[in-house]
């Protein structure tokens, strides 16, 4: 069959490491060829709906959106920077012919660009390198792209790869240029002479190739996203790979396994901006959603009725951490929140599987508990507080990396780990990481004395090192992973990655200044006066590596000298807040996070003192 150019359409996905500007960029596009006005409300980062992702600043799902410049229509999927939503990335690169690939012009490739660009060079796609916030003032423009170079050599790039166009840009001031700046600083943006991002639309025509498609093959569209709409009901988001498609029409459904399911096309719907608009016919080369299939999941095939073709699955990379999900049974249970049953848990977290696919759900020996795997502590700490939104109550453990047995071997998950953190800092981070079996790959002093490293880590020694590092570099440290592969399990004792004793409450009653005064000389306080606490809950961190029973509900006692009220000015620490993040992060394996709508509590499994004692024997 003779292959056609469709040259009115150039589908592309932007790619970068986490809080580089894609997002930013994006907006500018959209902006710029008058797609969209403005935001929601009037705000930037139209693309990042969820409200999640406005308040991290992160990008959790890949997203599709389309502008139309000089005629043609450039389909654009903005992905997810952070390596926990890898599961994302992997599949929307199938939907696009080529890549912008962009670059903080500070920072230089992270562990999360050569992931993702990795992927998209096995996909044979050429890349646009946009060098981003050139405006910096400590932007180093040319090391840079110098670096750039040197990682699309290390991942066997092709000669073709290889002669990527530079684009020179300010995403959030919306300019780029073809010329690189001499300066860095507010003096680049004139060093541009751009007042738009022309010159990045005119080098997506130029560079990103036009899909090749055969007509008149048999209709065949690989679905990598689902989406859910109120009227239209479970809908498949892909490309269309061959053929075409109209509304009404009979086709098939192929399961991963090659089971064949009988349908018709209900609606087509197509992306023009940020909306979704139905069409009556979509074309090979189109990325579009499509309705009819009630049970449609991502790596099917929707295909031509007569003349059946599976297209390749994606594969997506098996998850390295879990955790259990438990029904909340703590003292404090069912005050906050609607959801409250094993019932409901099992029916949201498998509900969860049919859009988020590195996420794998086990049911255990127990009715009420599940274990849930996903690609690290971010990417189940979403989904967690996704839940918790929506009003379920649950508990969880501490996350534990997953290991695997090849040839009688033990192995477990490595992750590249990159820290930059400034020099007077240098030696407590390479004490903590060669204590957690770190093992250093290169380090490099930047011209404004900070210190980049590149550590081969295990997984496991990952759990609580960000919270570690920060303390150590009084928040300075800039800590960024990616998983490389399964290897021979380090030696680390289980002490370095679990070394902290709790302040545990001693009785259930209200906090009170008086006995969180007695409290807060033993270690750092979770807690304020009058808060609800139970036996068994964690209510701060001892200074000790061991556990303290201790009772914050304490009150000063009536005499005949004085009155129960009567003493100096009690004056408390400003107690540490406790977030999701840092539940996870801080939990040990006895200890539990119970979750809740309105609340974030930490607890021992076992609430019973004696049955701790029993326990720890």
């Amino acid at each position: 069959m003779s292959q056609q150019t469709r040259d009115n359409i150039r589908n592309i996905a932007i790619i970068a490491h986490v809080d580089h500007g894609k997002t930013t960029l994006v907006d500018a596009m959209l902006k710029q060829t008058h797609t969209v006005k403005d935001g929601p409300d009037g705000a930037d980062l139209i693309m990042d709906s969820m409200d999640l992702e406005r308040e991290r600043g992160i990008t959790i799902k890949a997203k599709n959106a389309s502008v139309v410049y000089n005629g043609i229509k450039i389909n654009i999927v903005d992905t997810p920077g952070h390596a926990d939503f890898g599961g994302e990335v992997e599949r929307t690169l199938k939907m696009a012919d080529g890549v912008i690939l962009l670059v903080d012009a500070k920072e230089g490739p992270m562990p999360q660009t050569k992931f993702v660009l990795k992927k998209a060079l096995e996909l044979g796609h050429r890349a646009i390198v946009v060098i981003n916030k050139v405006d910096r003032p400590d932007a180093q423009a040319d090391e840079v792209v110098n670096k750039t170079f040197d990682l699309f050599v290390d991942l066997r790039a092709t000669d073709d790869q290889l002669e990527f166009p530079i684009i020179y840009a300010s995403g959030i001031n919306g300019v780029a240029s073809l010329t690189q700046p001499k300066h860095p600083g507010a003096q680049a943006l004139e060093d541009l002479n751009s007042k738009d991002l022309i010159p990045l639309f005119d080098t997506i025509l130029k560079h990103i190739p036009a899909p090749q498609v055969n007509m008149d093959d048999p209709f065949a569209m690989l679905v990598l996203a689902i989406a859910y709409d109120a009227y239209k009901g479970r809908m498949g988001t892909g490309k269309i790979f061959s053929g075409s498609v109209k509304k009404g029409q009979n086709v098939v459904q192929i399961k991963v396994d090659g089971t064949k399911v009988a349908g018709k096309v209900g609606n087509i719907m197509s992306f023009e901006g940020m909306a979704k608009v139905e069409v009556d016919e979509a074309l090979a080369g189109d990325i579009v959603s499509i309705s009819g299939f009630d049970e449609i999941t991502i790596g099917e095939t929707i295909a031509d009725a007569l003349n059946p073709v599976q297209l390749t699955p994606v594969k997506i990379e098996e998850p390295t951490v879990r955790m259990s999900f438990s029904v909340n049974n703590s003292p404090f249970a069912g005050r906050e929140g609607k959801f409250l049953t094993s019932r409901n848990l099992r029916e949201r977290l498998f509900k969860e599987l049919e859009t988020n696919v590195a996420l794998r759900v086990e049911e255990t020996g127990t009715t009420d508990s599940y274990l849930v795997s996903g690609r690290g502590e971010l990417h189940l700490g979403i989904l967690i507080e996704t839940m918790r939104r929506e009003g379920y109550e649950l508990q969880v453990s501490q996350p534990e990396v997953i290991f695997k047995t090849e040839n009688g071997v033990k192995l477990e998950p490595y992750e590249v780990l990159s820290v930059d953190v400034p020099s007077q800092y240098q030696g407590p981070v390479i004490e903590e990481l060669g204590k957690r079996g770190g093992e250093l790959r290169h380090m490099e002093t930047s011209p404004s004395d900070e210190i980049h490293a590149e550590y081969l880590i295990p997984t496991r020694g990952l759990i609580g090192l960000k919270s570690a590092l920060l303390t150590k570099t009084r928040g300075t440290a800039i800590v960024n992973n990616i998983f490389e592969a399964y290897k021979p399990m380090a030696n680390i004792s289980s002490e370095t990655t679990d070394s902290h004793g709790s302040l545990i409450a001693a009785e259930t009653g209200v906090s009170n200044a008086y006995g969180l005064n007695n409290a807060q000389e033993r270690g750092t306080l979770f807690i304020g006066p009058a808060v609800e606490v139970y036996g068994g809950m964690i209510v701060g961190k001892n200074a000790f590596d061991t556990d303290l029973e201790i009772n914050v509900n304490r009150t000063k006692k009536l005499s005949n000298m004085r009155s129960s009220g009567a003493d100096d000015a009690i004056i408390l620490t400003p107690p540490r807040e406790i977030t999701l993040d840092m539940a996870l992060e801080y939990i040990g394996n006895d200890e539990l996070v119970e979750v809740t709508p309105k609340s974030v509590r930490m607890r021992k499994k076992l609430l019973d003192p004696n049955e701790r004692k029993r326990a720890a024997r």
